[in-house]
């Protein structure tokens, strides 16, 4: 069994700041990748940020010079800290986590809201 945690959601205003955090835990060999996911209320489930194994980062165009992912790889745990938040940010932000036998697992969401 494979546990993914995510915990960090919050309401804060416009311009404000939030960090997200993601735990992997149980039975899981190795990670190819892991990333944050944001589902806004009516809309599909789209990528933000993710790292691959090799540590390189990919943001959505949406979310650069705002967001930063960072990895404990010792811990299996990734942040998202998010700066500078707007309204269009409002969503429920998913953790996900690939295992290199091509296993998959999401956590459960923590909500962000962004006040305008």
């Amino acid at each position: 069994q494979v546990q993914v945690v995510e915990s960090g959601g919050g309401l804060v205003q416009t311009g404000g700041s939030l960090t997200l955090a993601c735990a992997a835990s149980g039975s899981i060999a190795s990670i190819d990748t892991m990333g944050w996911y944001r589902q806004p209320p009516g809309k599909q489930r789209d990528l933000v940020a993710g790292i691959a194994r090799g540590g390189r980062i990919i943001y959505v165009d949406s979310v650069k010079g705002r967001f930063t992912l960072s990895k404990d790889n010792a811990k299996n745990m990734v942040y998202l800290q998010m700066n500078s938040l707007k309204p269009e940010d409002t969503a429920v932000y998913f953790c996900n986590v690939d295992g290199s036998k091509g296993d998959h697992y999401w956590g459960q969401g923590t909500q962000v809201t962004v006040s305008s």
